[in-house]
């Protein structure tokens, strides 16, 4: 969470001076080049289709969806007013979990999860981030996605684990990023300032492709639903690091509504959450199926 906290604030730098969509979906481009020597590295096996196929919800979330419909809404929107709308990703997160990861959170979870929601877009409300605009839309898009990719993803990596995923989303992706990163490209200005650059180099290596390392790893080992909802820091650390790097105040509520969400994260830690039986394998035919079974 803390490398993911500057995404916002970063992107906002970068579409200041460079195209959205190049920001956007430009960041994962670079990242699959990196996930490419990645894979070749570790000698990574292919995918099975149905792990491509799952991969491509991935990709669709956290490579397209989250990145470029958050640049599209930075465009107009300040980074504290986009970190209220993010605070709905543990949450949402957590209900892609029921579908994609097949989790089933208890009504203690549910009851903190909420207050720790409630809790963040109480704050970001008394902050004055806003009345809502056109471009929410975006970052609500980019919210649904992102939750989808967290989870498939999440799920996912019990199987091949978290940097292979990652890496894999994107190197599937690269076919698609390619032309549209070039015709997003074509006709955009590129005399940008060393911030906007350096802003786009970390989306690249931290937000789009080191970050989910460790965040892949977590969901795989605690679950879906219960370590998302360590997202409900984000929009604080965003908040935080906004004020650092674009000038942006706060003050004591902000250590006062700090201490309810970690309490609302410990309290989720501590909730029940099970995960739905695995289905039975399915019955051989042919020779398999005749054959004996082993003596006891």
């Amino acid at each position: 969470m803390l490398g993911f906290s500057l995404s916002l604030p970063l992107t906002k730098v970068a579409v200041e001076d460079l195209d959205p969509v190049f920001v956007g979906l430009g960041r994962a481009l670079a990242a699959g080049v990196l996930a490419g020597l990645y894979l070749l590295a570790v000698r990574a096996s292919l995918p099975t289709r149905r792990q491509a196929a799952r991969l491509g919800l991935v990709s669709l979330g956290v490579v397209f969806g989250f990145p470029l419909f958050t640049a599209l809404a930075l465009q107009d929107l300040p980074s504290a007013h986009s970190a209220v709308i993010v605070g709905l990703l543990p949450a949402a997160t957590a209900i892609a979990a029921v579908s994609r990861a097949g989790e089933r959170p208890s009504l203690r979870f549910w009851l903190a999860a909420g207050a720790g929601l409630a809790a963040v877009l109480a704050f970001a409300a008394v902050e004055g981030a806003g009345a809502p605009r056109a471009a929410d839309l975006y970052v609500l898009a980019a919210v649904a996605l992102a939750a989808l990719g967290y989870a498939e993803g999440g799920a996912l990596s019990r199987e091949l684990g978290g940097p292979r995923v990652i890496s894999w989303a994107l190197v599937l992706s690269v076919p698609l990023l390619l032309p549209v990163v070039w015709l997003g490209a074509a006709g955009a200005s590129f005399d940008a300032g060393a911030s906007a650059w350096a802003s786009f180099a970390y989306l690249s290596l931290v937000s789009m492709f080191l970050g989910f390392f460790a965040w892949y790893r977590g969901l795989a080992l605690g679950g879906v639903a219960r370590i998302g909802q360590v997202q409900l820091l984000q929009p604080l650390l965003t908040l935080a690091w906004s004020a650092l790097l674009l000038g942006e105040r706060f003050g004591v509520l902000t250590v006062a509504i700090a201490v309810v969400v970690l309490v609302s994260v410990v309290a989720t830690q501590r909730a029940a959450v099970t995960r739905a039986a695995p289905a039975s394998p399915p019955v051989l035919s042919g020779a398999s199926a005749r054959a004996p079974s082993a003596p006891a």
